[in-house]
């Protein structure tokens, strides 16, 4: 029989009296297959000589040693060190059954969809008796943690989740249950007493609870969707409130959302925007208006955060108008049911408060056009002409669709160069007229765009054709609007 090796993970700080107890438990244990990885975190008393003791007398445990980071950063450097396809941490002052780990890997390897094996646990130390944990339900694990960091999972979702969270200094077991198992996956509780947890008065689990509100930040901050799934809203620091305090706030703060049915797998994410978007992603641009582009679930999305309006504004957006975000989100939809190229756009969500309009966000997938036409006379491209003649075809057809964009700037004009040829792509789409476009008009859509007369003549050559009207004329508007956009800049600057 085939017995898959574990891993024991114990970080020491500062455990001398109790290591000993723990250490002893474990080489006891009747699992023929483990290593045992000591990490002592900078200790103070003579842990590490300990830890070092046991290890020259079992080639089962290795020893090493960083500068004082806390538990989190331990187990990962532990964990990291290690070769076991299953990992069990266990805390230096506990004791755990001889029996514990082969029952533990018989219900993992008995179901791949058993992400968890925990035991029951039995209180030694200043408390006595059974420490008695709910079973477990993601609903409840919104709201407390009912599985203690001695639990055997397969080293492949620690992998997963990025290992445990360095940036939490407490309950980080509760932020790793989470980040493990929000997704799915069953918990086995082992019915026999397998634990012995130690409870002492500075021990870490009493220190925590001051760290309350720290918690709970963190805990929102990376898991918002869960939450929102299973709370309606963030964690509460009255966490068994939560839900009802979110029922609450959503009359106060009514939340308008909706998502391209191509991508429902993002509603959540697009759901959370108000509460995550300060905290995630990576920012493009940041302005009046401000856009980041996160990863979610292996695709590359940018987010338009727009400004909160002015007072007067925020009550026509509640009431009687779309919002910018609403609106980039429909003209989007339209424009590619045109062929007209834009980035397919995932969805939007806003926010308000005692009925006046909040914040409001635009989720697209990244364009993959990695130039604007900003660059164009800025550097040389072997097929400018074509380049310009997609662009002018492109606006052609936004005319031609009686669509007038009345934001087209060099910046929101994207393109690229493929083997098939140019690919065009229009942004920043919430400032949209409809109606009949004019050849006067549509000649001086053109007057944000920079350019050379060798430029703007191919521009007008390509739009007439595209149009139907004269060469000749389209090119004397598109001067003439160059111009006097070009004036009035001068003139405002």
């Amino acid at each position: 029989m085939e017995y898959r090796l574990v891993s024991i993970i114990i970080p020491i700080y500062n455990m001398a009296k109790y290591l000993h107890e723990t250490l002893d438990s474990v080489l006891a244990s009747d699992y023929p297959n483990f290593e045992v990885i000591l990490m002592d975190d900078g200790s103070t008393d003579n842990s590490l000589d300990i830890a070092k003791e046991y290890a020259e007398k079992d080639t089962r445990v290795s020893v090493h040693t960083q500068s004082n980071s806390g538990p989190c950063v331990a187990r990962n450097n532990a964990i990291s060190l290690s070769h076991g396809e299953y990992i069990l941490p266990v805390d230096a002052d506990n004791r755990i059954s001889p029996t514990f780990i082969s029952h533990a890997v018989v219900e993992l390897e008995r179901d791949p969809d058993v992400k968890v094996v925990c035991p029951r646990a039995e209180f030694i130390g200043d408390r006595s008796g059974e420490w008695k944990l709910p079973p477990f339900s993601l609903k409840l694990l919104a709201r407390k943690n009912m599985i203690d960091t001695c639990a055997l999972y397969r080293k492949t979702e620690w992998e997963r989740v990025g290992g445990y969270c360095e940036e939490i200094i407490a309950r980080e077991d509760w932020e790793f249950w989470i980040s493990v198992l929000k997704d799915g996956g069953k918990v086995v509780r082992l019915p026999q007493i397998e634990l012995y947890y130690r409870v002492r008065a500075g021990s870490k689990r009493i220190v925590d609870r001051s760290l309350k509100p720290h918690v709970t930040k963190v805990l929102n901050k990376r898991h918002a969707e869960f939450f929102e799934r299973e709370l309606g809203g963030k964690l509460r620091s009255v966490r068994s409130w939560s839900r009802w305090i979110n029922r609450i706030e959503r009359f106060f703060r009514p939340r308008c959302m909706a998502v391209a049915p191509d991508y429902s797998n993002m509603s959540d994410f697009v759901k959370v925007l108000p509460v995550i978007f300060e905290d995630r992603g990576t920012v493009i641009y940041k302005g009046r208006n401000e856009l980041r582009e996160f990863d979610i679930a292996g695709q590359k999305v940018v987010v338009k955060s727009f400004q909160i309006p002015h007072l007067l504004n925020r009550i026509i957006y509640n009431f009687f108008r779309e919002s910018k975000a609403r609106r980039s989100f429909r003209y989007a939809a339209m424009l590619r049911q045109f062929n007209i190229g834009s980035p397919a756009p995932i969805g939007f969500c806003s926010v308000s408060s005692w009925f006046l309009f909040g914040k409001s966000y635009f989720v697209s997938l990244r364009s993959e056009c990695p130039y604007t036409y900003r660059d164009l006379p800025q550097r040389p491209f072997e097929e400018q002409e074509k380049i310009l003649r997609a662009i002018a075809r492109t606006t052609a057809v936004l005319h031609e669709h009686g669509i007038l964009h009345k934001d087209y700037s060099a910046g929101n004009i994207l393109f690229a160069e493929k083997p098939e040829g140019v690919s065009v792509e229009i942004i920043d789409l919430n400032r949209m007229r409809f109606g009949k476009v004019s050849l006067e008009e549509g000649c001086k859509n053109f007057e944000r765009l920079p350019g050379t007369d060798e430029m703007f003549a191919v521009l007008a050559d390509e739009y007439a054709k595209s149009r139907g009207f004269d060469k000749k004329k389209c090119l004397q508007l598109i001067e003439k609007a160059h111009k006097s956009s070009s004036s009035f800049s001068s003139k405002v600057s």
